[in-house]
């Protein structure tokens, strides 16, 4: 299986390391293009040779086309490679928003998988929520899910309209976990701690939850009640949060990413 990652940002260089690490394909079969070669540089995994700045035949030698560049530069993309991709071809995208119906319209294509991933990924820790365009089948959604999933794991789903689901949970996910560890840092110093000592306390702690809650079968409802004794400090914590309605709070805000990702998915 031929390969080409078309863009090398931080996502592109990722997908590029991930396959050839888990020896899913080799450094021979594996090509990048960039327009800007110095965005290749540092990535050393990947022969010279199969490195380009431009669109050419190439391109249409490869049995997987992947496209990793921001979904604002898809439309001049899209015209310069057009006359190079070829009907059998399988089309991944990662670009947010650009539906699948627009990379077959824009690319003349057939065969075309939609992702979205999150951070996480570029530490082979991430989340791949992907759907396909009818034609493409099973076994080649398996090679494709074994593709993504050397960035973390993923999970399919039929209907489009659940990738603008997808990335108002786990596409901003991290942001939300970040949001909530820095009012949790910013609370430490304030009660005494120095900002390295806050941060470590609220870092090990989020870490130490999260391994804790995967390694057993409760819910987090019932992981609250075990850390919650009746007339305790958690307890007093949790009774402000809940008068402030923070539990509906956070899902009227992943709601509102998730109105944002239609709007932009068009």
């Amino acid at each position: 299986m031929k390969i080409l990652i078309v863009g090398s940002g931080n996502m592109g260089k990722k997908y590029a390391r991930s396959f050839l690490a888990s020896r899913f394909i080799t450094e021979k079969d594996l090509f990048v293009l960039d327009k800007n070669r110095e965005q290749v540089t540092g990535l050393t995994e990947v022969s010279t040779g199969n490195i380009y700045d431009k669109p050419g035949a190439f391109l249409g030698d490869t049995d997987v086309v992947i496209l990793a560049v921001k979904p604002q530069d898809f439309a001049d993309l899209a015209v310069q490679i057009k006359p190079f991709v070829k009907p059998q071809q399988l089309i991944l995208s990662i670009m947010a928003g650009i539906k699948i119906d627009t990379i077959i319209r824009m690319l003349d294509a057939e065969r075309v998988v939609r992702c979205m991933p999150n951070l996480p990924a570029q530490i082979g820790m991430g989340m791949t929520v992907f759907t396909s365009s009818p034609g493409i089948d099973k076994k080649e959604l398996f090679t494709v899910q074994n593709l993504i999933n050397t960035t973390g794991k993923s999970v399919y789903v039929e209907d489009e309209n659940m990738i603008d689901a997808a990335t108002a949970i786990s596409g901003s996910g991290p942001a939300y976990v970040y949001y909530f560890m820095e009012a949790m840092i910013q609370a430490g110093v304030k009660m005494g701690f120095t900002l390295s000592e806050a941060e470590l306390l609220v870092n090990q702690t989020f870490m130490g939850a999260v391994h804790l809650h995967n390694q057993n079968e409760l819910t987090c409802n019932e992981w609250i009640k075990k850390v919650a004794s009746k007339g305790g400090t958690t307890e007093a914590a949790v009774k402000v949060f809940d008068q402030f309605g923070l539990h509906n709070k956070i899902g009227q805000g992943l709601v509102a990413a998730y109105e944002r990702a239609k709007e932009l998915g068009g």
